[in-house]
């Protein structure tokens, strides 16, 4: 399993959508079961 940790300053909204749209993206590349 691959890890991926987002990071940002100043702004508590933007890691939790980061992470919302990095697994859309993994969802509908197909890789969610990797």
């Amino acid at each position: 399993m691959k890890r991926i940790l987002f990071i940002c300053h100043g702004n508590i909204c933007r890691s939790p959508m980061a992470e919302f749209v990095m697994k859309d993206l993994v969802k509908k590349a197909g890789l969610a079961s990797q």
